[in-house]
């Protein structure tokens, strides 16, 4: 599976504290082999960001992508539930 970051993305991840990257690397890899492991709380997403799925780096952060192609996902944030906002 093909990951690509947004620039935004990107930003918001380079502001993370050292605890919080390293948490996103393991979800990272959990997702790589199943997007959809119970792990993860991949859900789909309402309203504005109708279309987005989202899944848990941990209890208060979370990442926002989309599936763009059989083996492509655009991650395009990254941070707590105001991201939802």
């Amino acid at each position: 599976m093909e990951i690509r970051y947004s620039p935004k993305f990107k930003r918001q991840y380079k502001k993370l504290s050292e605890e919080i990257k390293s948490h996103a690397e393991k979800r990272e890899a959990v997702f790589r082999k199943d997007p959809f492991d119970p792990r993860l709380k991949t859900h789909k997403l309402h309203g504005p960001q109708e279309g987005f799925m989202s899944f848990s780096v941990d209890y208060s952060y979370r990442i926002i992508f989309e599936f763009a192609g059989a083996d492509t996902v655009i991650f395009y944030e990254i941070g707590t539930h105001d991201i939802y906002e």
